[in-house]
């Protein structure tokens, strides 16, 4: 199965992450098959592909929690 998560990048107590499609099998940090976008959470700022999230969730793929909350908070 499909997931859209996402897979910390940055340093100790400065991280970043990007939004990323991966088996759901792999490790968080593992190789993503595609990448979606980026969130960072300090300096608030983020970039996800919709139209990219809208073909992988039609063709089977879950969003996590956080994902999902993330395209709430700013495309809805």
């Amino acid at each position: 199965m499909l997931k859209i998560r996402l897979k910390r990048l940055g340093r100790k107590k400065r991280a970043y992450y990007r939004i990323i499609l991966i088996n759901n099998r792999k490790k968080r940090d593992g190789k993503a098959l595609e990448e979606i976008g980026f969130y960072d959470p300090f300096s608030k700022q983020q970039r996800i592909d919709t139209i990219k999230v809208k073909k992988m969730v039609n063709n089977g793929a879950q969003l996590t929690s956080t994902v999902k909350n993330l395209l709430k908070k700013n495309y809805s």
